[in-house]
């Protein structure tokens, strides 16, 4: 086969340190450590099972996986054959998947057979027993001598067992489809972005240079990452799994977030890079505070601390930094962007409330409603271009159209532009609140009540009222040991925002709902109401 000039394939990122040092640390969880070598070996095994499946260039695999190593292995070995990886939530429900797998036209699906709480393996074949077109189902286990546990399928054991450890890697080009990651779906069904090599690709490299260049590379010591995001998440994937083994870094996993748990790992592992979303700073600070836990022995290897994937807090942010005396770096960008987007970037300050200004090869604008460019300081729409951007919401010509008006991807997010171009993230479109004919926008309401005293967290919403259209209601979890009256609360807001924008409804609340990204979920908190 005469290859391409243009062929790029992402599975390179861990076969090139595979070649050159093969005996490096490239995965940890728990007592399991996999070398870039093993790592590669076994993304071999498995991408040698996939072709005799019958899949390869072109193809859809689906993967439900946590944060385990099954997770590295399979996703590469899916890249390898030519194959576009489809990851999912760990959290669907077999409807849900069934949908899914439907939607990308999955020939097969990997999934870890789980837990008694979480029934991974029980979940899927539901929906996999409904899906005709989908072939094959292999499930991953813990016990490598453990059958499937259903008639109808296969092991990663049982199909990897007599596969050699090399691979001829399919020479996809840079425009093929690497990855299919499905949007949230909170307005109609979840839409399939598909992200090509050079999207991946160029993200990972570009990532790299603003997030690790604080590093010292010089030293000759291995760098660690602690990646607590889900996987199956396009910031767990790019931003920290495929940058870092691109760095060549050593990457540990945690297969959930919690508080106690990640702080110990920091300090036993020797974290280096972390990436959270704004909740997950919000519970280590709220641990640390209520436990006295010594925050200087993660500060004494911690360097890079970045936040995505909601605005982050200013008060969250600064009593971050002050307790664990390291920068917190806000991004931006959206599965379509493979994600990052924007950045707050080491060579200049930051700006706390910003996400930074757009990193290299990104061109980032805030359009009005007739899609012409505001001026700094005005709310737009921000719509962005670059080699980053997906080629399309898979077979939905009407909605990649819509999305990529006069060449530009609308994101629905709002934002503003100050006069340095660092960039604010104001609102989603479909949060924004309209009560009585004006336009609320619950980012600006969350930012200042963050600031009152007996505020840890908040979520505000509007719910249906037959006078205004919509109303304004607060859900708010109070800090440790401070009291205050939904009558306080809500005169206090008063006083702080225009009269027809305060909420009129607060419930205290001791914690909030969050998605399996770690946002906070405001569909189910509208739900409710």
């Amino acid at each position: 086969m005469q290859l391409s000039a243009t062929t790029l394939n992402l599975a390179s990122v861990i076969e090139h340190h595979a070649r050159i040092a093969p005996d490096k640390e490239a995965i940890v969880w728990n007592e399991t450590r996999l070398t870039y070598g093993q790592l590669n070996g076994l993304a071999n095994r498995v991408a040698n099972a996939i072709v005799e499946m019958g899949i390869g260039h072109g193809d859809k695999v689906a993967l439900v996986c946590p944060n385990l190593p099954f997770f590295p292995i399979v996703y590469y070995a899916i890249m390898k054959t030519g194959a576009a990886v489809v990851p999912l939530s760990v959290l669907f429900k077999p409807r849900e998947i069934a949908y899914h797998l439907r939607d990308s036209d999955a020939k097969a699906v990997f999934v870890f057979e789980g837990t008694s709480e979480l029934p991974l393996a029980q979940t899927v074949k539901e929906a996999f027993d409904t899906v005709e077109t989908c072939e094959n189902l292999v499930v991953m286990t813990i016990d490598p001598l453990a059958p499937c546990m259903f008639d109808d399928c296969q092991s990663l054991t049982e199909i990897t067992k007599d596969q050699p450890e090399t691979f001829d890697t399919f020479p996809t080009t840079a425009n093929d489809t690497c990855a299919i990651l499905y949007t949230s779906g909170t307005t109609g069904q979840p839409k399939g972005a598909e992200l090509t090599h050079l999207n991946l690709m160029t993200n990972v490299t570009t990532t790299y240079g603003i997030h690790l260049a604080v590093l010292d590379f010089t030293d000759g010591v291995q760098k660690t990452c602690l990646i607590t995001l889900p996987l199956f998440h396009t910031t767990g994937q790019t931003v920290q799994m495929n940058v870092n083994l691109y760095a060549g870094n050593r990457v540990v996993l945690l297969s959930r977030f919690d508080a106690q748990t990640t702080l110990e790992t920091m300090e036993k592992e020797g974290v280096n890079f972390w990436v959270g979303v704004p909740t997950m700073y919000w519970a280590l600070l709220r641990y640390a505070e209520e436990t006295n836990f010594d925050t200087s022995r993660v500060a004494s290897t911690i360097k890079v601390c970045t936040s995505g994937g909601a605005p982050m807090p200013v008060e969250v942010m600064k009593a971050f930094q002050t307790k664990f005396g390291v920068r917190v770096l806000e991004g931006y960008g959206l599965s379509e962007t493979s994600p990052l987007a924007t950045f707050n970037q080491f060579e200049k300050p930051s700006k706390p409330g910003t996400v930074g200004q757009p990193i290299f090869g990104v061109d980032v604008r805030c359009f009005d409603e007739d899609d012409k460019e505001v001026q700094p300081g005005i709310r737009g729409e921000i719509v962005i271009r670059g080699s980053n951007v997906m080629k399309g919401y898979y077979k939905r010509p009407e909605a990649t159209a819509e999305a990529f008006k006069n060449g530009w991807f609308h994101t629905g997010d709002i934002g503003i532009f100050d006069e340095e171009g660092y960039l604010a993230i104001v609102d989603r479109k479909k949060d924004m609140i309209l009560r009585g004919g004006y336009n609320i926008y619950p980012r600006e309401l969350e930012e200042i009540i963050m600031t009152h005293e007996a505020v840890s967290l908040v979520a505000v919403i509007g719910i249906p009222d037959d006078r205004m259209g919509e109303e304004v209601k607060a859900f708010v979890v109070r800090r440790t040991g401070v009291e205050i009256s939904e009558a306080e609360f809500l005169s206090w807001c008063k006083v702080q925002f225009a009269n027809y924008k305060y909420p009129r409804f607060v419930e205290f609340r001791d914690e909030l709902p969050v998605g399996g990204t770690g946002k906070i979920f405001k569909r189910a908190l509208r739900e409710e109401d």
